[in-house]
This record gives C-alpha cells, sequence and structure tokens, in this order.
C-alpha cells in the first residue's frame, strides 16, 4: 500500500477523514491511505457512521480488481465509481439524513450493516441495511457479521432448507461465509461435515463440524465422506457439477456460493447459471441465489448471535494502513473465519 498522504492544513478536521481510496481497478498496490478525504453527507434514508470496523471478504477484492469484468457495469466501466472500498461495518451513528423525524436509527445508536466506502473512520449507510447491534456485542466482532453471516443464512436456511438430522457438507468452511455456514447447519441440528485445509480443522470443529474433511488431502467421494449428503453449501469452489451432484442424495440440494474461478469474463458465474439451468431436469435441487443485504435478514443474524446459536468469526484485525495486507491475506487463505479493518 502506498504511504499515507499527509493532512492537508487548510482544510478542518470536521470536513476530512481518514480513508483508504482507489481510483483505477488493478491489484492492492491501488489502494492508498489519505487524511483529507471530504467527509460524505447522508441523504434521506441514510445515516453517517463513525466506523468501528470493516470486514473483509471476497466482494471488496473483486470490486477492487475490477473482476470479473462483468461487474464493471454496474461499478463503474473506467475506474470505481465509489473511491473509498468497503462494505461491512459497524459503529455508532453520528447524523441522521434530511428525513430525521422518520428515521429509524437516532444519532448514538450502534449499529451493524451494509454502507459505502466502509474503509474510513466515516461512512454513509442507507437505513434498510442496518440494524441495532446488541448492547453486549463488541463493535470489532460486530463487523464479522455483515454480509458474510447473512449470505450463509440464506445458503443453508432459505435455499438449502437445512433440517434436523439431516446430513449437510460444506466446502470451504474456514472462510468468511463458510465458518458461519457451519454454525447455522449446526444450529438447525444437521449432521455438518467440513471441508478445509488440515491446518484449520480445529476452527471448524470449534465452530460445530461433526466431520472435518482436509480437501488437500482426500478426494471428496461419497465413500470418504461417509455416504452422500442431503444439501451441499458449495463457496466459492470450482467443483464441477457433475462432481457435486455424485455426492448428493437422489434428491438432495447443492446450494452455490459465488465463485473465485472461471476467467476474467465471467469469474465462473457460467456454473451457477449451468446447474440454474439443469435444475429443470433432475430431482435434485440445483440453486443460485444473489445475497440478501437487507435489514430483515440481518436481524435474523442477530437473532442468532443473541440466542448464542452463532459467534462472530473474525480471525484477523488489521489497522487502516493495512488494509491491503487484509486483502492479500484473505486472497492467500491466510485468513481463518472473516477479516476485520479497524479505523
Amino acid at each position: 500500500m502506498r504511504p499515507t498522504t499527509p493532512t492537508d492544513p487548510t482544510r478542518t478536521t470536521t470536513a476530512t477523514m481518514r480513508a483508504v481510496t482507489q481510483h483505477r481497478y488493478g491489484g492492492t498496490e491501488q489502494l492508498t491511505v489519505r487524511d483529507d478525504v471530504a467527509v460524505p453527507s447522508p441523504g434521506p434514508g441514510e445515516v453517517l457512521v463513525r466506523v468501528a470496523a470493516a470486514g473483509v471478504d471476497q466482494g471488496v477484492w473483486h470490486l477492487m480488481a475490477g473482476l470479473p469484468l462483468v461487474v464493471r457495469f454496474g461499478f463503474g466501466l473506467r475506474r470505481p465509481k465509489q473511491p473509498v472500498p468497503g462494505l461491512a461495518l459497524a459503529g455508532v451513528v453520528e447524523a441522521v439524513g434530511d428525513d430525521e423525524a422518520g428515521s429509524r436509527f437516532r444519532v448514538g445508536d450502534r449499529v451493524l450493516g451494509v454502507g459505502a466506502g466502509a474503509y474510513a473512520e466515516l461512512a454513509v449507510a442507507r437505513t434498510d441495511k442496518l440494524v441495532q447491534a446488541p448492547a453486549d456485542l463488541d463493535l470489532t466482532a460486530a463487523a464479522a457479521l455483515p454480509i458474510s453471516a447473512a449470505t450463509a443464512l440464506q445458503a443453508v436456511r432459505d435455499h438449502g432448507r437445512a433440517e434436523p438430522g439431516r446430513r449437510v457438507l460444506v466446502i470451504g468452511a474456514s472462510g468468511g461465509v463458510g465458518s458461519y455456514a457451519v454454525q447455522i447447519a449446526a444450529a438447525v441440528g444437521a449432521h455438518v461435515t467440513a471441508v478445509a485445509s488440515g491446518a484449520k480443522a480445529d476452527l471448524v470443529r470449534s465452530l460445530g463440524a461433526d466431520v472435518v474433511v482436509d480437501y488437500r488431502t482426500t478426494e471428496l467421494t461419497p465413500q470418504t465422506t461417509g455416504g452422500a449428503f442431503d444439501l451441499i453449501v458449495d463457496i466459492a469452489g470450482g467443483r464441477r457439477l457433475r462432481h457435486l451432484r455424485r455426492l448428493l442424495t437422489p434428491t438432495g440440494t447443492l446450494v452455490i456460493v459465488g465463485a473465485e474461478t472461471g476467467g476474467r469474463l465471467t469469474g465462473g458465474v457460467q456454473r451457477q447459471i449451468g446447474a440454474s439451468i439443469l435444475n429443470a431436469f433432475v430431482k435434485q435441487r440445483l440453486v443460485m441465489f444473489l445475497a440478501s443485504e437487507q435489514a430483515d435478514t440481518l436481524g435474523r443474524v442477530v437473532d442468532l448471535v443473541t440466542q448464542g446459536k452463532v459467534r462472530p468469526t473474525h480471525g484477523g484485525r488489521y489497522p487502516l494502513d493495512r488494509v491491503g495486507d487484509a486483502i492479500d491475506d484473505l486472497r492467500a487463505g491466510r485468513v481463518r473465519g472473516k477479516a476485520v479493518v479497524v479505523p
């Protein structure tokens, strides 16, 4: 990451803030920490949040890199529309937009959710993408919940329809989404088999996995995993559909969550599309979905945390000027659970 830019003495401290900025697509070398970034103003239906911590996930990398190329149609063809990266956040409401009287939040409220430009001291977030943070939940831990835990909840319960006693396979179990998918499946009462590296086996067992399979030493077959599965949650994987279908029962469900392989243009989304098409012709359920970041989903996640069924899994804490390291560590598989950035 480039050196921090000195504070501009002509600006007041109330008008500027410290933030990570990016003005072209690329790797983490494109990220710069500046002290003179203008503080954003919340509009109707928005609040300004003083960020206590922000989550790091694969989505952040995709928006930083502009890959797969199809993402640029929505986020800027030549350069990122949002110059400050970061999505998942937790913090305290600093200001409320123009519709203050009708806002669900007040200045001083502790919140978690999804905002714009979270890798900064202050960020704007829509109120329909925020929920109140429980008083006893540390805000640094809370930042590890939005996006990843919400995606896992939808994959396991909403689309996967996990039930007590069913056999569930979570591929990519030690990452951000996977660490929550294991917990949520275990909370349902399912028998959970987790696929992760041997070095992270202790983590996924502590999250509720009944069996851990080291993908580096064991090929996934019904024989090596103790039989077929009622539900497979495949996170950011690249295994062929026919391989995954052989691991399912005749009426089992496959839920594909993201993809990190498949080329610069589509990034592997063709596998999800192929599964969706094939779903019409087979007895197994093959599911693709776009995760919701709305408050109702986040509220369900918070309920699970409050009930003690899910705990935030942040496996790395990075200062703002090491955001690049956090993203690189995530991509290299060095993070256990979810990394968070603390301004």
